[in-house]
Protein backbone atom coordinates (compact mmCIF):
# COMPACT_ATOMS: atom_id res chain seq x y z
CA UNK A 1 0.00 0.00 0.00
CA UNK A 2 2.47 2.09 0.99
CA UNK A 3 4.90 1.33 -2.36
CA UNK A 4 1.55 2.28 -4.07
CA UNK A 5 1.31 5.58 -2.62
CA UNK A 6 4.99 6.47 -3.11
CA UNK A 7 4.35 5.65 -6.69
CA UNK A 8 1.50 7.82 -7.03
CA UNK A 9 3.14 10.64 -5.29
CA UNK A 10 6.32 10.45 -7.42
CA UNK A 11 4.38 10.26 -10.40
CA UNK A 12 2.22 13.55 -9.02
CA UNK A 13 5.76 15.31 -8.50
CA UNK A 14 6.62 14.74 -12.33
CA UNK A 15 3.38 15.92 -13.41
CA UNK A 16 4.04 18.99 -10.84
CA UNK A 17 4.85 22.65 -12.76
CA UNK A 18 8.83 23.42 -11.94
CA UNK A 19 7.64 26.95 -11.05
CA UNK A 20 4.72 28.44 -9.76
CA UNK A 21 2.29 29.66 -12.74
CA UNK A 22 0.73 33.53 -12.53
CA UNK A 23 -2.21 33.45 -10.77
CA UNK A 24 -5.49 32.38 -12.57
CA UNK A 25 -9.26 31.98 -12.36
CA UNK A 26 -8.78 28.66 -10.50
CA UNK A 27 -7.38 30.82 -7.96
CA UNK A 28 -9.80 33.53 -8.10
CA UNK A 29 -12.67 31.42 -7.89
CA UNK A 30 -11.26 29.32 -4.69
CA UNK A 31 -10.34 32.61 -3.47
CA UNK A 32 -14.38 34.11 -3.78
CA UNK A 33 -14.94 30.08 -3.03
CA UNK A 34 -13.46 30.49 0.76
CA UNK A 35 -14.74 33.68 1.06
CA UNK A 36 -18.22 32.72 0.59
CA UNK A 37 -17.90 29.67 2.79
CA UNK A 38 -16.80 32.11 5.70
CA UNK A 39 -19.58 35.08 5.24
CA UNK A 40 -23.02 33.63 6.07
CA UNK A 41 -24.80 32.99 9.89
CA UNK A 42 -21.68 33.72 11.88
CA UNK A 43 -21.35 37.07 10.31
CA UNK A 44 -24.47 38.10 9.90
CA UNK A 45 -24.68 37.72 13.80
CA UNK A 46 -21.47 39.24 14.56
CA UNK A 47 -22.71 42.66 14.63
CA UNK A 48 -24.99 41.33 17.64
CA UNK A 49 -22.48 39.98 19.90
CA UNK A 50 -19.99 42.35 19.30
CA UNK A 51 -22.17 45.60 19.53
CA UNK A 52 -23.38 44.42 22.68
CA UNK A 53 -19.99 43.72 24.28
CA UNK A 54 -18.96 47.71 23.94
CA UNK A 55 -16.76 49.43 21.64
CA UNK A 56 -13.07 48.77 23.49
CA UNK A 57 -13.78 44.70 23.20
CA UNK A 58 -15.05 45.81 19.53
CA UNK A 59 -12.12 47.08 18.66
CA UNK A 60 -9.61 44.33 19.77
CA UNK A 61 -11.28 41.77 18.13
CA UNK A 62 -10.74 44.26 14.73
CA UNK A 63 -7.56 44.08 15.37
CA UNK A 64 -7.18 41.08 15.89
CA UNK A 65 -9.24 39.47 12.74
CA UNK A 66 -6.74 38.64 10.19
CA UNK A 67 -3.81 37.15 11.97
CA UNK A 68 -6.37 34.95 13.80
CA UNK A 69 -8.16 33.45 10.54
CA UNK A 70 -4.92 33.59 8.54
CA UNK A 71 -2.84 31.82 10.70
CA UNK A 72 -5.10 29.18 11.72
CA UNK A 73 -6.56 28.01 8.05
CA UNK A 74 -2.93 28.49 6.77
CA UNK A 75 -2.34 25.90 9.29
CA UNK A 76 -5.23 23.63 8.55
CA UNK A 77 -4.61 24.00 5.02
CA UNK A 78 -0.44 22.83 5.80
CA UNK A 79 -1.25 20.04 7.37
CA UNK A 80 -4.03 18.57 4.68
CA UNK A 81 -0.74 19.41 2.21
CA UNK A 82 1.39 17.26 4.96
CA UNK A 83 -0.68 14.28 3.61
CA UNK A 84 -0.26 12.07 0.55
CA UNK A 85 -1.61 13.36 -2.54
CA UNK A 86 -5.62 12.83 -2.99
CA UNK A 87 -6.21 12.31 0.56
CA UNK A 88 -8.39 14.46 2.53
CA UNK A 89 -8.46 15.49 6.06
CA UNK A 90 -9.39 12.43 7.32
CA UNK A 91 -7.39 10.45 5.75
CA UNK A 92 -4.40 12.60 6.60
CA UNK A 93 -5.66 12.57 10.37
CA UNK A 94 -5.64 8.88 9.87
CA UNK A 95 -1.79 8.71 8.24
CA UNK A 96 -0.36 10.78 10.88
CA UNK A 97 -1.57 9.46 14.14
CA UNK A 98 -2.83 6.34 13.40
CA UNK A 99 -6.65 4.19 13.07
CA UNK A 100 -8.24 5.32 16.48
CA UNK A 101 -6.69 8.98 16.29
CA UNK A 102 -8.23 9.09 12.66
CA UNK A 103 -11.69 7.49 14.05
CA UNK A 104 -11.59 10.37 16.75
CA UNK A 105 -10.69 13.05 14.84
CA UNK A 106 -12.83 12.34 12.25
CA UNK A 107 -16.04 12.23 14.46
CA UNK A 108 -14.63 15.58 16.06
CA UNK A 109 -14.47 17.22 12.21
CA UNK A 110 -17.95 15.71 11.72
CA UNK A 111 -19.20 17.12 15.43
CA UNK A 112 -17.25 20.36 14.39
CA UNK A 113 -19.25 21.17 10.82
CA UNK A 114 -22.65 19.53 11.29
CA UNK A 115 -24.36 21.66 14.04
CA UNK A 116 -23.11 24.58 11.55
CA UNK A 117 -25.64 23.34 8.96
CA UNK A 118 -28.21 22.97 11.71
CA UNK A 119 -27.59 27.09 12.39
CA UNK A 120 -28.08 27.65 8.68
CA UNK A 121 -30.84 25.48 8.90
CA UNK A 122 -32.18 27.70 11.02
CA UNK A 123 -31.25 31.56 10.26
CA UNK A 124 -32.11 30.36 6.56
CA UNK A 125 -36.08 29.55 7.20
CA UNK A 126 -36.16 32.62 9.75
CA UNK A 127 -34.89 34.93 7.14
CA UNK A 128 -37.49 33.88 4.26
CA UNK A 129 -40.15 33.42 7.08
CA UNK A 130 -39.35 37.19 8.42
CA UNK A 131 -38.88 38.64 4.43
CA UNK A 132 -42.58 36.54 3.53
CA UNK A 133 -44.18 38.28 6.44
CA UNK A 134 -42.94 41.74 7.39
CA UNK A 135 -41.51 43.00 3.32
CA UNK A 136 -44.21 40.58 1.25
CA UNK A 137 -47.02 40.82 3.73
CA UNK A 138 -47.79 37.36 3.37
CA UNK A 139 -48.55 34.71 5.94
CA UNK A 140 -45.50 32.25 5.65
CA UNK A 141 -46.48 28.36 5.18
CA UNK A 142 -46.02 25.80 8.15
CA UNK A 143 -42.24 26.31 9.48
CA UNK A 144 -41.96 22.40 8.91
CA UNK A 145 -42.78 23.11 5.04
CA UNK A 146 -41.00 25.93 4.61
CA UNK A 147 -37.71 25.13 6.30
CA UNK A 148 -38.50 21.46 3.93
CA UNK A 149 -38.66 23.08 0.61
CA UNK A 150 -35.59 25.20 1.53
CA UNK A 151 -33.38 22.58 2.46
CA UNK A 152 -34.50 20.23 -0.12
CA UNK A 153 -33.57 23.56 -2.50
CA UNK A 154 -30.06 23.72 -1.42
CA UNK A 155 -29.41 19.76 -1.52
CA UNK A 156 -30.82 19.70 -4.93
CA UNK A 157 -27.52 21.90 -5.73
CA UNK A 158 -25.43 19.79 -3.75
CA UNK A 159 -26.07 16.70 -5.59
CA UNK A 160 -24.81 18.67 -9.16
CA UNK A 161 -21.02 17.52 -7.21
CA UNK A 162 -18.31 19.65 -5.43
CA UNK A 163 -16.93 21.42 -8.45
CA UNK A 164 -20.53 22.82 -8.87
CA UNK A 165 -20.93 24.14 -5.67
CA UNK A 166 -17.53 25.89 -5.75
CA UNK A 167 -18.60 27.70 -8.55
CA UNK A 168 -21.91 28.28 -7.77
CA UNK A 169 -20.73 29.82 -4.36
CA UNK A 170 -18.02 31.89 -5.98
CA UNK A 171 -20.82 33.75 -8.81
CA UNK A 172 -22.67 34.17 -5.51
CA UNK A 173 -20.17 35.94 -3.87
CA UNK A 174 -20.10 39.09 -6.45
CA UNK A 175 -23.01 40.08 -5.68
CA UNK A 176 -23.07 39.36 -2.14
CA UNK A 177 -20.08 41.89 -2.17
CA UNK A 178 -21.55 44.60 -3.76
CA UNK A 179 -24.91 44.41 -1.81
CA UNK A 180 -22.83 44.46 1.50
CA UNK A 181 -21.00 46.86 0.43
CA UNK A 182 -24.11 48.93 -0.68
CA UNK A 183 -25.60 48.23 2.33
CA UNK A 184 -22.92 49.36 4.19
CA UNK A 185 -22.53 53.11 2.88
CA UNK A 186 -26.41 52.99 3.12
CA UNK A 187 -26.36 52.97 6.53
CA UNK A 188 -23.48 55.66 6.40
CA UNK A 189 -26.54 58.53 6.56
CA UNK A 190 -28.04 56.67 9.70
CA UNK A 191 -25.09 56.77 11.73
CA UNK A 192 -26.25 58.29 15.17
CA UNK A 193 -23.34 57.35 17.58
CA UNK A 194 -24.54 53.78 18.14
CA UNK A 195 -22.00 52.06 20.28
CA UNK A 196 -19.95 54.88 20.00
CA UNK A 197 -21.81 55.89 23.18
CA UNK A 198 -20.10 53.29 25.64
CA UNK A 199 -16.52 54.47 24.22
CA UNK A 200 -16.37 56.24 27.57
CA UNK A 201 -17.51 53.58 29.60
CA UNK A 202 -14.00 52.29 29.72
CA UNK A 203 -14.40 48.46 31.82
CA UNK A 204 -12.02 47.24 34.37
CA UNK A 205 -9.35 45.55 33.59
CA UNK A 206 -11.19 42.42 34.73
CA UNK A 207 -14.55 42.85 32.87
CA UNK A 208 -13.27 44.37 29.36
CA UNK A 209 -10.51 40.70 29.56
CA UNK A 210 -14.22 38.84 30.64
CA UNK A 211 -16.18 40.56 27.75
CA UNK A 212 -13.20 39.97 25.30
CA UNK A 213 -12.63 36.28 26.37
CA UNK A 214 -16.57 35.22 25.75
CA UNK A 215 -16.48 37.19 22.31
CA UNK A 216 -13.68 35.78 20.90
CA UNK A 217 -15.64 32.17 20.04
CA UNK A 218 -18.14 33.93 18.09
CA UNK A 219 -15.48 36.04 16.35
CA UNK A 220 -13.93 32.55 15.69
CA UNK A 221 -17.21 31.19 14.20
CA UNK A 222 -17.89 34.17 12.10
CA UNK A 223 -14.50 33.74 9.96
CA UNK A 224 -14.34 30.27 10.00
CA UNK A 225 -14.26 28.30 6.37
CA UNK A 226 -12.52 25.52 7.88
CA UNK A 227 -15.23 23.08 6.43
CA UNK A 228 -13.48 23.39 2.68
CA UNK A 229 -10.38 23.72 3.68
CA UNK A 230 -9.53 20.04 3.16
CA UNK A 231 -10.97 20.11 -0.67
CA UNK A 232 -9.43 23.32 -1.14
CA UNK A 233 -6.01 21.97 0.03
CA UNK A 234 -6.47 18.86 -2.03
CA UNK A 235 -7.07 20.32 -4.90
CA UNK A 236 -4.49 22.84 -4.63
CA UNK A 237 -1.90 19.71 -4.49
CA UNK A 238 -3.43 17.92 -7.58
CA UNK A 239 -2.98 21.07 -9.24
CA UNK A 240 0.57 22.42 -7.87
CA UNK A 241 2.48 20.09 -6.33
CA UNK A 242 5.46 21.21 -4.61
CA UNK A 243 4.33 24.75 -5.01
CA UNK A 244 0.63 24.10 -3.46
CA UNK A 245 1.88 25.63 -0.04
CA UNK A 246 2.81 28.94 -1.72
CA UNK A 247 -0.28 29.38 -3.77
CA UNK A 248 -2.16 28.32 -1.13
CA UNK A 249 -0.86 30.56 1.32
CA UNK A 250 -1.17 33.59 -1.52
CA UNK A 251 -5.27 32.53 -2.26
CA UNK A 252 -5.63 32.83 1.95
CA UNK A 253 -4.12 36.10 2.57
CA UNK A 254 -6.16 37.69 -0.30
CA UNK A 255 -9.47 35.52 0.64
CA UNK A 256 -8.74 36.95 4.42
CA UNK A 257 -8.14 40.59 3.30
CA UNK A 258 -11.08 40.79 1.36
CA UNK A 259 -13.39 39.06 4.08
CA UNK A 260 -12.26 40.92 6.97
CA UNK A 261 -12.03 44.58 4.98
CA UNK A 262 -15.75 43.78 4.23
CA UNK A 263 -16.96 42.25 7.79
CA UNK A 264 -15.38 44.89 9.68
CA UNK A 265 -16.68 47.57 7.38
CA UNK A 266 -20.08 46.38 7.44
CA UNK A 267 -19.95 45.36 11.67
CA UNK A 268 -18.59 48.75 12.34
CA UNK A 269 -21.67 50.52 9.99
CA UNK A 270 -24.50 48.02 11.86
CA UNK A 271 -23.27 49.08 15.07
CA UNK A 272 -22.56 52.79 14.40
CA UNK A 273 -26.76 53.08 12.94
CA UNK A 274 -28.16 50.56 15.83
CA UNK A 275 -28.32 51.11 19.87
CA UNK A 276 -26.98 48.23 22.18
CA UNK A 277 -30.39 48.21 22.70
CA UNK A 278 -31.72 47.13 19.46
CA UNK A 279 -29.05 44.72 19.27
CA UNK A 280 -30.23 43.37 22.30
CA UNK A 281 -33.58 43.06 21.01
CA UNK A 282 -32.09 41.60 17.47
CA UNK A 283 -30.85 38.92 19.85
CA UNK A 284 -33.76 38.56 21.16
CA UNK A 285 -36.03 38.04 18.23
CA UNK A 286 -33.03 35.38 16.95
CA UNK A 287 -33.10 37.39 13.70
CA UNK A 288 -29.97 38.23 11.68
CA UNK A 289 -28.79 41.85 11.89
CA UNK A 290 -29.97 41.87 8.19
CA UNK A 291 -33.77 41.00 8.70
CA UNK A 292 -33.69 43.37 11.97
CA UNK A 293 -32.24 45.87 9.43
CA UNK A 294 -35.31 45.34 7.38
CA UNK A 295 -37.55 45.43 9.64
CA UNK A 296 -36.62 48.55 11.33
CA UNK A 297 -36.51 51.11 8.66
CA UNK A 298 -39.53 52.04 6.36
CA UNK A 299 -37.36 52.51 3.12
CA UNK A 300 -38.46 49.88 0.38
CA UNK A 301 -35.66 49.54 -0.83
CA UNK A 302 -33.29 48.36 2.08
CA UNK A 303 -36.63 46.71 3.38
CA UNK A 304 -36.02 44.13 0.34
CA UNK A 305 -32.34 44.50 0.06
CA UNK A 306 -31.23 43.40 3.73
CA UNK A 307 -32.96 39.68 3.78
CA UNK A 308 -32.04 38.96 0.21
CA UNK A 309 -28.74 39.72 0.97
CA UNK A 310 -29.24 37.86 4.10
CA UNK A 311 -31.11 34.69 2.04
CA UNK A 312 -27.36 34.63 -0.24
CA UNK A 313 -25.31 34.56 2.37
CA UNK A 314 -26.56 31.87 4.54
CA UNK A 315 -27.06 29.10 1.15
CA UNK A 316 -23.68 29.77 0.01
CA UNK A 317 -22.47 29.23 3.40
CA UNK A 318 -24.75 26.21 3.85
CA UNK A 319 -23.15 24.81 0.60
CA UNK A 320 -19.46 25.27 1.61
CA UNK A 321 -20.20 23.13 4.93
CA UNK A 322 -22.14 20.46 3.27
CA UNK A 323 -18.53 19.93 1.80
CA UNK A 324 -17.08 19.48 4.53
CA UNK A 325 -19.85 17.96 7.12
CA UNK A 326 -20.70 15.02 4.28
CA UNK A 327 -16.58 14.04 3.80
CA UNK A 328 -16.70 13.69 7.73
CA UNK A 329 -20.07 11.57 7.55
CA UNK A 330 -18.97 9.37 4.55
CA UNK A 331 -15.29 9.27 6.80
CA UNK A 332 -17.22 8.12 9.57
CA UNK A 333 -19.56 5.28 7.42
CA UNK A 334 -16.30 4.52 5.52
CA UNK A 335 -14.13 3.67 8.94
CA UNK A 336 -17.32 1.12 10.36
CA UNK A 337 -17.50 -2.66 9.38
CA UNK A 338 -20.11 -2.41 6.06
CA UNK A 339 -19.19 -0.14 3.70
CA UNK A 340 -21.57 1.30 0.51
CA UNK A 341 -20.93 1.69 -2.71
CA UNK A 342 -20.37 5.16 -3.66
CA UNK A 343 -23.85 6.03 -4.97
CA UNK A 344 -25.25 4.60 -1.64
CA UNK A 345 -23.06 6.47 0.84
CA UNK A 346 -24.03 10.13 -1.36
CA UNK A 347 -28.11 8.68 -0.75
CA UNK A 348 -26.99 7.49 2.87
CA UNK A 349 -25.04 11.11 3.82
CA UNK A 350 -28.24 13.36 1.89
CA UNK A 351 -30.99 11.47 3.61
CA UNK A 352 -29.44 11.89 7.25
CA UNK A 353 -28.67 15.22 6.53
CA UNK A 354 -32.11 16.39 4.77
CA UNK A 355 -34.18 14.45 8.21
CA UNK A 356 -31.60 16.47 11.06
CA UNK A 357 -31.49 19.89 9.69
CA UNK A 358 -35.08 19.98 8.66
CA UNK A 359 -36.17 18.91 11.99
CA UNK A 360 -34.01 21.60 13.76
CA UNK A 361 -35.04 24.01 11.50
CA UNK A 362 -38.68 23.23 12.68
CA UNK A 363 -37.98 23.39 16.04
CA UNK A 364 -36.21 26.85 15.68
CA UNK A 365 -33.54 26.74 19.09
CA UNK A 366 -31.79 30.10 19.27
CA UNK A 367 -29.30 30.41 17.14
CA UNK A 368 -26.08 32.23 19.54
CA UNK A 369 -26.58 29.58 21.65
CA UNK A 370 -26.12 26.99 19.14
CA UNK A 371 -23.16 28.71 18.07
CA UNK A 372 -21.53 28.61 21.46
CA UNK A 373 -22.90 25.48 22.59
CA UNK A 374 -21.86 23.13 19.13
CA UNK A 375 -19.68 25.13 16.70
CA UNK A 376 -17.21 26.88 19.18
CA UNK A 377 -15.11 24.11 20.91
CA UNK A 378 -15.03 21.56 17.85
CA UNK A 379 -14.02 24.05 15.66
CA UNK A 380 -11.02 25.90 17.72
CA UNK A 381 -9.78 22.28 18.48
CA UNK A 382 -9.57 21.50 14.84
CA UNK A 383 -9.21 24.76 13.41
CA UNK A 384 -6.14 26.09 15.86
CA UNK A 385 -4.68 23.00 17.86
CA UNK A 386 -4.67 20.03 15.78
CA UNK A 387 -2.44 21.71 13.54
CA UNK A 388 0.07 22.98 16.20
CA UNK A 389 -0.18 19.92 17.89
CA UNK A 390 0.68 18.04 14.09
CA UNK A 391 3.65 20.93 13.84
CA UNK A 392 5.57 19.67 16.96
CA UNK A 393 4.97 15.57 15.96
CA UNK A 394 4.94 15.12 12.31
CA UNK A 395 8.44 15.23 10.61
CA UNK A 396 6.53 16.23 7.42
CA UNK A 397 5.52 19.45 9.07
CA UNK A 398 8.60 19.64 10.90
CA UNK A 399 10.21 22.87 8.79
CA UNK A 400 7.21 24.81 10.17
CA UNK A 401 8.39 24.47 13.78
CA UNK A 402 9.64 27.89 15.41
CA UNK A 403 7.17 30.19 14.16
CA UNK A 404 5.59 33.12 16.63
CA UNK A 405 2.55 32.54 14.66
CA UNK A 406 2.29 28.90 16.21
CA UNK A 407 1.84 30.17 18.87
CA UNK A 408 -0.37 32.59 18.60
CA UNK A 409 -2.85 30.50 17.26
CA UNK A 410 -2.68 27.67 20.02
CA UNK A 411 -2.93 30.88 22.53
CA UNK A 412 -6.46 31.80 20.63
CA UNK A 413 -7.54 28.07 20.17
CA UNK A 414 -7.05 27.66 24.26
CA UNK A 415 -8.84 30.68 24.87
CA UNK A 416 -11.67 30.04 22.78
CA UNK A 417 -12.00 26.42 24.07
CA UNK A 418 -11.77 27.99 27.71
CA UNK A 419 -14.54 30.51 26.92
CA UNK A 420 -17.08 28.12 25.49
CA UNK A 421 -16.84 25.64 28.54
CA UNK A 422 -17.25 28.73 30.46
CA UNK A 423 -20.08 29.91 28.88
CA UNK A 424 -21.92 26.38 28.92
CA UNK A 425 -20.94 25.47 32.53
CA UNK A 426 -22.56 28.88 33.71
CA UNK A 427 -25.80 28.40 31.68
CA UNK A 428 -26.26 25.30 33.40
Amino acid sequence: MNDQANSVDQRFETAAPATLSRWNRQDTTWMLGLFGTAIGAGTLFLPINAGIGGFWPLLILALLAFPMTFYAHRGLTRFVLSGREGADITEVVEEHFGLSAGALITLLYFLAIFPILLIYSVALTNTVGSFMANQLHIEPPPRALLSLVLILGLLAVVRCGEQVIVKAMSLMVYPFIVALLFLAVFLIPHWNGGILTTISDVPAPSAFLHTLWLAIPVMVFSFNHSPIISAFAVDQKRRYGQHAEQRSSQILSRAHLLMVAMVLFFVFSCVLTLSPAQLAEAKEQNLSILSYLANHFSNPTIAFAAPLIAFVAIAKSFLGHYIGASEGLKGLILKGRRRPGAKALDRMTAAFMLVICWVVATLNPSILKMIEAFGGPVIASILFLMPMYAIRKVPAMARYRGQASNVFVTLVGLVAISALVFSLATTR
